[in-house]
């Protein structure tokens, strides 16, 4: 834990985001580190797993929310929307933790090969786990981060690598949803045929029609299984997804507000104001220049300490 622990804190130190995120040139591999909370951090959750290293963060999916700290893995098991606050960090010991994409082909595979397991029903889904970290998990991070520095053997390596940590995902206490993930039947995999859509066209006006007929369901049935999965109706989701994006836009890319506003689908700046108020709790201007402010002071704050370690 303490090398996978300095191996993230070294690699963020010179890649993280205003957020303290990193996108790393592994496929699928993230990882966060964050000295000082900033506040709710709202973002489009792809299924993944997250291990939390070190400090705590609080985390509302859908109708969910829950704690995770130190030693423990969180997992995700659909496309949510999700709002995360740090709530145990520091300069001297900040949040850490190192985040995995799900795949699909490989989730497949491994799971056809596992004695099958009861589907879980509409009910019983939930999307949002926490768990003790398992060492074989660990593990497979570990390998997953040597990579980044060995880029030439990302491909011979990584797909052994990931199939070995879906295995053990599959295999341990939250195997049953990631099944119904994996299950080409089950809601789950049938409404991320409609989200993947969502993603793709948020710009454009989609009838839920065609998102219905994507999930093979008929339209009363999608609404309630969306709604039931997500904790928003699919009309809410694409403006999450929209204004997220704009958010993004604004604060990495220098986007004044009414440019993200339209680049991002709307045609009324009037509406995106206010529906990104009612998100974010301030109009995008002041909190693009608010956000911007505190990513800087921290950022400055991560210098200084860098230089006294060199020094």
């Amino acid at each position: 834990m303490d090398a996978l622990k300095h191996a993230v804190h070294t690699y963020a130190a010179r890649h993280a985001n205003r957020d303290g995120l990193v996108l790393t040139p592994v496929p699928g591999l993230r990882m966060m580190c964050v000295e000082s909370p900033l506040g709710d951090m709202h973002s489009i959750y792809r299924p993944l797993v997250c291990l939390v290293l070190q400090g705590a963060k609080l985390m509302t999916v859908g109708r969910e929310q829950q704690v995770f700290s130190a030693g423990q893995s969180v997992i995700v098991s659909a496309d949510m929307p999700v709002v995360g606050r740090i709530v145990q960090a520091s300069r001297r010991e900040p949040y850490l933790a190192v985040a995995v994409e799900l795949e699909m082909t490989p989730l497949r595979e491994v799971a056809a090969q596992l004695s099958s397991v009861r589907a879980q029903r509409p009910s019983e889904t939930r999307t949002l786990f926490g768990e003790d970290t398992n060492a074989a998990i660990l593990d497979c991070a570990v390998r997953l981060m040597r990579l980044l520095d060995r880029p030439d053997a990302t491909s011979l390596l990584r797909p052994g690598i990931m199939h070995e940590l879906h295995y053990w995902l599959l295999s341990g206490q939250h195997g049953a949803a990631l099944r119904s993930l994996a299950d080409p039947d089950s809601h789950a995999s049938r409404l991320a045929a409609a989200i993947a859509i969502l993603r793709t066209e948020y710009r454009e006006r989609i009838p839920v029609e065609r998102l219905a007929a994507a999930a093979a369901m008929s339209l009363t049935a999608f609404h309630k299984h969306f709604k039931h999965m997500t904790s928003l109706t699919p009309g809410q989701y694409q403006k999450r997804l929209r204004l997220v994006e704009a958010r993004r836009l604004m604060l990495d890319e220098g986007f004044s507000a009414t440019s993200a506003g339209f680049e991002v689908g709307y045609e009324s700046i009037s509406q995106f104001t206010h529906e990104y108020r009612r998100t974010f709790k301030a109009p995008p201007k002041r909190d693009a220049l608010r956000t911007r402010s505190m990513s800087h002071g921290i950022r400055e704050e991560m210098r200084g300490g860098e230089r006294a370690s060199a020094a």
